[in-house]
């Protein structure tokens, strides 16, 4: 994390480093390539295209069609990811007094958080949703430099091109689409010249890194067995596959489906009512009493119906393909009464965090009718599993440990790992 000032003992030094960034960028304003000496090649490269763009006083970034942003950013798979570390980036933002901001390729900002100071300095200079930050828009700064190198990159005080933001310190770092490899965009972290800290650079890497590691990837799709299959085999089948249970992913004909969180609620409510629900019923199901208009809702599954390529119906919104989801393989192998592969096949809270309550519901169902199948059936193997996943629950644990298991007339091997577990779950 960024700390929020600098150390004392740092000041001077960095005093004398803003007062040389302003001598090279006044050199180059009014001499051209006489700053070439004292400052970074990648700055000075950018100063040239900058001053062939713009003025050194533009004053804010231009701003790019604000609901096509929306748009787009609806349908990005960063928006999916940061939803996921969404807390993380804002108590990151407000304990380093920064203004975070993600954007797409071509470095149009998409979504963006603020501490007290900089959110409000953000605004004037149109850091926010829709603003362009290329530098031929604006001028040098880092998200610019990030995007175009595709390695993290800082810009410092009067490095910046436009005078407007010479008061700011930028790191930026590229994020990537962790299956494709894809740029998609950085993410840019900004404050006050006079908090720059070393750290700053390698907290754009890692706050770069948790987003792409909250990105949709490649799920191996439990089949209606509830054994995981290969994407060789099972990914080929035609229709919708959904893991729902601990992560969210969504395949569609073998290609995976990037959907935001709102979007993925409603597919899932879809998904586990196969004969359809009526506009009321899928509004109930999806905002219970929340103050949300039907409006909001025929514009979320009209997204949807786009992203299934036309493959839902209306009157009542119905999927028009086969489906098949991990909370069905679950419940189909308790009514088996396999409840080891019932325990493999579940792998958490279904759709963590979600706040419909329906979802909610069906969460808390399939949750208590697997601890439930447990209880009667502690399966060592099979707990181990479970704990992993409520690691609290010291009643299943307890009940299969009470049976002394064991494997070939020797305690099973389970034994020592649950003893392990109930240790720290009662510590």
């Amino acid at each position: 994390m960024v700390q929020s000032e600098v150390e004392r003992s740092d000041w001077p030094d960095l005093q004398e480093r803003r007062v040389q960034a302003v001598r090279a960028w006044t050199a180059f304003v009014e001499n051209g390539d006489a700053a070439a000496a004292i400052v970074r090649p990648e700055i000075l490269s950018s100063w040239t295209r900058s001053g062939a763009s713009v003025k050194p006083d533009v004053a804010e970034a231009p701003l790019a069609d604000e609901s096509e942003t929306r748009d787009y950013w609806r349908e990005s798979p960063l928006q999916v990811a940061v939803e996921r570390v969404e807390e993380e980036l804002r108590r990151t933002a407000e304990d380093g007094d920064l203004v975070i901001a993600v954007t797409d390729p071509d470095t149009r900002i998409l979504w963006t958080y603020g501490g007290r100071v900089m959110r409000r300095k953000a605004e004037t200079v149109n850091f926010v949703p829709a603003g362009r930050w290329d530098d031929e828009s604006v001028g040098t700064n880092a998200l610019d430099l990030a995007q175009r190198s595709g390695a993290p990159a800082m810009v410092f005080s009067a490095e910046h091109y436009a005078e407007a933001v010479h008061n700011w310190v930028c790191w930026a770092a590229p994020v990537h689409d962790p299956v494709t490899g894809a740029q998609l965009g950085v993410i840019d972290l900004s404050t006050t010249w006079d908090r720059t800290h070393p750290i700053g650079l390698a907290t754009a890497r890692m706050t770069a890194r948790l987003i792409e590691s909250a990105m949709p990837h490649v799920p191996m799709p439990r089949t209606p067995a509830g054994s995981l299959a290969g994407p060789s085999e099972d990914l080929r089948e035609p229709g919708l596959v959904m893991t729902l249970l601990g992560s969210v992913e969504t395949w569609l004909d073998g290609q995976r489906l990037l959907l935001n969180r709102r979007q993925s609620e409603v597919l899932a409510l879809l998904a586990l009512h196969p004969d359809g629900l009526s506009l009321e019923q899928l509004h109930a199901m999806l905002y219970g009493d929340q103050a949300v208009t039907f409006s909001t809702l025929k514009a979320e599954v009209s997204h949807l119906r786009h992203a299934l390529g036309g493959q839902l119906s209306s009157r009542p919104y119905r999927l028009l393909m086969p489906v098949a989801t991990d909370v069905e393989d679950v419940l189909r192998l308790l009514r088996r009464g396999d409840v080891a592969a019932a325990v493999e096949a579940y792998g958490g809270d279904l759709l963590p965090g979600t706040n419909s309550p329906a979802l909610a519901e069906m969460g808390e169902y399939v949750a208590v009718a697997v601890r439930e199948a447990l209880l009667a059936d502690p399966q060592p193997d099979a707990v181990v599993r479970y704990s992993e996943l409520a690691p609290y629950d010291t009643e299943v644990v307890e009940a299969c440990l009470a049976l002394r298991p064991m494997l070939g007339g020797r305690p099973h091997p389970a034994v020592p790992l649950l003893k392990g577990r109930l240790a720290v779950a009662t510590r």
